[in-house]
């Protein structure tokens, strides 16, 4: 069975040509929901008998001889298998914002069907490498991909993408109950959900899952299986248990024990690391220094995934093989930091105009409680506030104009009035200022009225009105300045007795 991505032609095209056009709607963002590709083997024509004995503990079949050593795949002049073509296989590529991705899943050289299966769906990726035969591997690992993809999480939560395997490791169980596949069938699991500089990783079996960080590849996985634990115990090397005669017998897989558990952890990852994911068709016949080796060399994902399945096939292809290779592109670390630069200088910004509006209505609430008199026009005003303006805004109103003129004021009052005013502790003591203005001016005006009735009745004795000017004329209007020099000369003959009338000495009748 193949489910195939309808976006992405895998036999139509080299892949170098095929790169899918990943709809923003669908992939563009670690969360968004994204197309999946559940890849499983196609049918093939059943295997011969001595094929149909594997089961879930040994899986090998029919094989070529890998415990002889093997020419590096890479050594020069050594001719290699090219993968574009190949009945069976199974491939495709694409990329979103954050990552690229390439695939390839190869029958081998040896087996005579496909029992591996991968899922891409990003952010998740994972390989299933089934066991049991025709007719069982290949419909365990297709059930465990199917299920992984529907169970897994959107973000890099390890926990959950485990729980994801042990659900497909129930959903195989009873697949086989269920007549799906056979009695005995299962499969691995590996796992990876990469979410910005976050990988989770959930793994059983052998299959694996690498990390290619600054040109240094890394297992990031331990097999779960009967020679990993020889070498766990130093009885054997890495290199001896690729080739040990019992590197097929696993410890721990899908599809036998309900209460299976599957390993779990997270790890950092960066801008410029290569993930890479397969089957043990990869890893029992190319070790991991020629696995890192064809990673380093290889420009993008795909051509990896190509380079490494065609790298185990001229090792021998003993089994089957399947390599995801994904690229991170983005791991979000420096738009986090731009995002938390703008954040923190927004927040300084904020603050700031915090501050300057609690200052602000700090000044304007002590405005409120401020009075003072100062000059509205030609007359006194009563102003609450202080006198002035902040950011253009007055910092006082008029409350009260009043009748008393500036100019009826001292001197120096006025110019109190007219440079920031006369400061007062209520609107009470600006009334009373003003009426004690008033009345001060009123008396100012009283007592000038008085003196100036007092000039007026010494130059009139008799106390008749005097004319409009203030001075008395005769008939000839002589000046009555004269005449009062002649009045007094009179009144002094008054004195003698000779008249008491006021006699006229101006020269003339």
């Amino acid at each position: 069975m193949a489910v195939e991505d309808p976006q992405t032609p895998l036999r139509a095209a080299p892949l170098d040509t095929a790169v899918p056009s990943v709809p923003t709607a669908a992939v563009v963002g670690k969360h968004a929901a994204a197309e999946q590709s559940v890849h499983a083997a196609a049918d093939q024509p059943a295997p011969s008998a001595s094929a149909q004995t594997a089961s879930n503990t040994d899986r090998d079949e029919g094989s070529a001889d890998t415990t002889q050593p093997q020419e590096p795949v890479n050594a020069p002049g050594r001719a290699t298998i090219p993968v574009e073509g190949r009945a069976g296989a199974d491939a495709t590529c694409g990329k979103n914002a954050f990552i690229s991705w390439g695939a390839r899943s190869d029958v081998g050289l040896v087996r005579s069907h496909n029992e591996d299966s991968f899922l891409i769906r990003t952010p998740c990726f994972a390989v299933c490498d089934g066991m049991g035969g025709h007719a069982a591997g290949e419909v365990a690992s297709s059930i465990a991909v199917e299920t992984i993809g529907e169970k897994a999480p959107a973000t890099a939560d390890d926990t959950l993408l485990g729980a994801a395997i042990e659900a497909a490791n129930l959903a195989v169980i009873k697949g086989a109950e269920e007549g799906r596949g056979k009695p005995g069938m299962g499969c691995t699991a590996s796992a990876a959900l990469i979410d910005g500089n976050r990988m989770a990783i959930a793994h059983v079996g052998d299959s694996r899952i690498y990390l290619l960080h600054a040109g240094t590849l890394v297992r990031v996985t331990r097999d779960h299986s009967y020679v990993e634990e020889l070498v766990d115990a130093g009885q054997i090397t890495a290199d001896e248990a690729r080739v040990h005669p019992s590197r097929s017998i696993i410890t721990r897989a899908l599809g036998s024990d309900p209460d299976m558990y599957a390993d779990h952890f997270s790890i950092e990852v960066a801008n410029g690391d290569r993930v890479i994911i397969c089957s043990d068709g990869l890893s029992s016949m190319v070790p991991d220094s020629e696995i890192e080796s064809v990673a380093v060399s290889s420009a993008t994902p795909q051509q990896a995934a190509d380079n490494l399945v065609s790298a185990a096939l001229t090792a021998g292809g003993a089994d089957n093989v399947t390599v995801i290779v994904v690229d991170i592109l983005n791991d979000g670390v420096a738009a986090a930091a731009r995002k938390h630069s703008v954040g923190f200088a927004l927040r300084v910004v904020v603050a700031m105009v915090v501050v300057a509006v609690v200052i602000l209505g700090g000044i304007f609430a002590f405005a409120k409680n401020e009075w003072y008199l100062g000059v509205d026009g030609d007359t006194v005003g009563i102003y609450q506030g202080i006198d002035g303006e902040l950011l253009g805004i007055s910092l006082s109103n008029l409350v009260q104009t009043t009748a008393v003129e500036v100019s009826d004021l001292p001197a120096n009052v006025a110019t109190q009035l007219e440079n920031g005013g006369l400061r007062v502790d209520s609107e009470e003591e600006a009334l009373s200022t003003v009426e004690s203005y008033r009345s001060q001016i009123d008396a100012e005006k009283t007592k000038a009225a008085e003196k100036a009735a007092e000039v007026t009745a010494e130059g009139n004795p008799t106390g008749e009105a005097a004319p409009e000017g203030g001075a008395q004329t005769d008939e000839s209007g002589a000046d009555s300045g004269t005449d009062s020099a002649s009045g007094d000369s009179a009144t002094s003959t008054d004195a003698t007795g000779t008249t008491g009338d006021t006699t006229q000495t101006n020269g003339g009748e």
